[in-house]
């Protein structure tokens, strides 16, 4: 019996090479070509559709821009991270660790919505019976929620064609497989085909869509990169599966802000939405500590008080710099301009950093309360308590102000903070009742002012 023919196809731009190369011919990507079976030239007239109707071309004025309804899931963080809800037509593609909480979170979902709209459940993981386990476990009722154990694409379609729910969940897009192609389940052509397909299910029939999405070891969703360009909406669940804290980042929204992100804890009943998530990121000292500072980060529109740790020892020959949550490259860059600037050295020393709760921040604002904490470390000395601190550092030592200043400071307020180090552009016109201000505009001021307090 002949061989099926084999070609190799690389997971981020989708080109094919007939054996395989360390690098892509096509995009450079290394280590990215998969091997897959070769489909075979099908005579005939192709099967692939486009998503809409054809119209002739018209001006972009003439065009009738109406806004989206959204369909709330019940789950006031997810919908937050949507933009207000799920839309009827749109493709959301959810990936995230093993274990993590994908299918309870969205099973949670589907229960409540199915009070308002028909729902239908797509697993290829699991039986209908683990997921009424699942669904028990959560005490879900589920009077509503219909489940279809499928992973054959045509018999889905035939499904969503005869049940006509207004969301449909697939659990998950690497399991499924179309008879279309002949490579196996979770191949780069097996997901690309069937997400293309789903998409255009979900165009034409105005039924939402969500996928989850496998991850690779690396932390990316799983499968070729035009994955993440055909859908609507890419939600990241992030968390460690030690904690019992969940974070949900939207990456991609046509339909809502990017970056935003929703928290949840874990619970017996499932996950819950946290209303001050804060408080998770702010550890509980009894007493100020040295080496600690808490700033105000921006997670899209929602402003969280974060809490950075420092901690500085006598290194050896070749001190460490180790940060986590935070770039450690910046990191190296602030202590030059600490040594710099404010002539404080830390040439022979360990410098450790870490944002507490496992928080990732990005954003430059993160700067001061970093190089503060330092400070507090090698001195010894704590922080006054309720003090709370943000600005970027620049390398000529100045302190440059961060977007949306007058929301970080009213959030501090509010959560009882009574002392804050802003950047001088960063300061308000009008007092915030019951927080004193500390204009800076160099780190040699910050420094200068930290000390007397």
């Amino acid at each position: 019996m002949a061989r099926d023919k084999t070609v190799y196809t690389c997971r981020e731009c989708g080109g094919t090479s007939p054996k395989w190369l360390g690098q892509c011919p096509h995009c450079k990507a290394w280590n990215s070509l998969d091997e897959t079976v070769a489909e075979p030239a099908l005579a005939g007239r192709h099967r692939f559709q486009a998503i809409a109707a054809t119209q002739p071309v018209a001006t972009l004025a003439e065009i009738a821009a109406t806004e989206v309804e959204r369909m709330p899931t019940g789950q006031e963080e997810l919908d937050r991270v949507l933009g207000g809800g799920v839309v009827a037509g749109g493709v959301v593609l959810i990936g995230g660790d093993p274990g993590i909480g994908k299918s309870t979170l969205l099973l949670q979902a589907l229960d409540a919505m199915s009070a308002r709209i028909p729902v239908l459940y797509v697993t290829g993981e699991e039986s209908g019976a683990q997921v009424a386990l699942r669904a028990r476990r959560l005490g879900l009722s589920g009077a509503k929620v219909r489940v279809l154990a499928e992973i054959q694409l045509e018999r889905i379609a035939a499904a969503i064609e005869a049940e006509a729910p207004a969301l449909v969940v697939i659990d998950s897009i690497q399991t499924l497989y179309s008879d279309q192609l002949t490579s196996a389940p979770g191949s780069v052509a097996q997901v690309r085909e069937c997400a293309a397909q789903l998409t255009r299910i979900a165009k034409t029939r105005g039924c939402a869509v969500v996928l989850v999405g496998h991850v690779t070891k690396e932390g990316a969703l799983a499968g070729p990169r035009v994955l993440e360009h055909i859908v609507d909406t890419v939600l990241y669940f992030e968390g460690d599966t030690h904690s019992s804290f969940r974070l949900v980042r939207a990456i991609k929204n046509r339909f809502g802000a990017v970056n935003e992100i929703g928290v949840f804890a874990m619970t017996e009943r499932g996950l819950k939405g946290v209303s001050n998530p804060s408080a998770i990121f702010l550890s509980t000292h009894g007493e100020p500590v040295p080496g600690s500072c808490v700033m105000v980060t921006l997670e899209g529109s929602r402003p969280l008080l974060v809490e950075i740790q420092a901690l500085v020892d006598s290194g050896g020959p070749s001190p460490r710099r180790l940060s986590v949550g935070l770039d450690r490259e910046r990191l190296a860059m602030l202590l030059a301009v600490l040594h710099r600037h404010a002539g404080i050295a830390c040439t022979d020393q360990d410098v450790f950093v870490n944002a507490v709760g496992g928080v990732r921040i990005g954003e430059p604002a993160a700067d001061l309360a970093v190089l503060l904490a330092i400070h507090g470390s090698l001195r010894g000395k704590a922080l006054p308590r309720g003090f709370v601190a943000f600005g970027e550092v620049g390398l000529a030592g100045e302190v440059r102000p961060a977007p949306r200043g007058q929301e970080r400071l009213r959030e501090a307020a509010k959560l009882g903070f009574a002392v804050a180090l802003v950047p001088k552009a960063n300061a308000p016109k009008k007092p915030i009742e019951g927080l004193t201000l500390h204009p800076v505009e160099r780190i040699e001021d910050a420094i200068d002012v930290v000390r007397s307090l």
